[in-house]
């Protein structure tokens, strides 16, 4: 069975899609952006990953899972020498359950304020 979940208390959707997809143990997380719940974005690429970080664990938490089952991440950012300024929060994330990863640079993400996106996979193993 696949559930497909728009969550409470995220952004809407700039597009036709859902926050978070499980089917089974899997679940993938939408690209999470910085926009705030009230459609601010913060001036700052820091803070921006935080607020798309705590949107990534909220679609987990939904979806019945947390930050140790993410196999994969994927970041988008706009500027990819600010990567050692978002590097502590992502040490601070997951800590010891490292998931695979990918970071690339983009020209652009779908609002031009936005500096930084998050993709996660997860897995429940239990």
């Amino acid at each position: 069975m696949i559930e497909r979940h728009l969550v409470p208390g995220q952004p809407k959707p700039f597009s036709h899609y859902c926050h978070v997809v499980r089917a089974d143990r899997h679940v993938w997380v939408s690209g999470a952006v910085g926009t705030r719940k009230d459609g601010t974005v913060p001036d700052n690429t820091v803070e921006q990953f935080r607020v798309a970080l705590d949107s990534v664990d909220a679609c987990l938490r939904h979806a019945g899972a947390k930050a140790a089952h993410v196999v994969k991440v994927t970041i988008f950012m706009t500027d990819i020498s600010e990567r050692p300024l978002i590097n502590p929060l992502r040490i601070e994330y997951f800590g010891e359950n490292r998931p695979a990863s990918t970071l690339v640079e983009v020209s652009a993400l779908v609002d031009p304020r936005l500096t930084v996106e998050i993709e996660a996979v997860a897995y429940i193993d239990g």
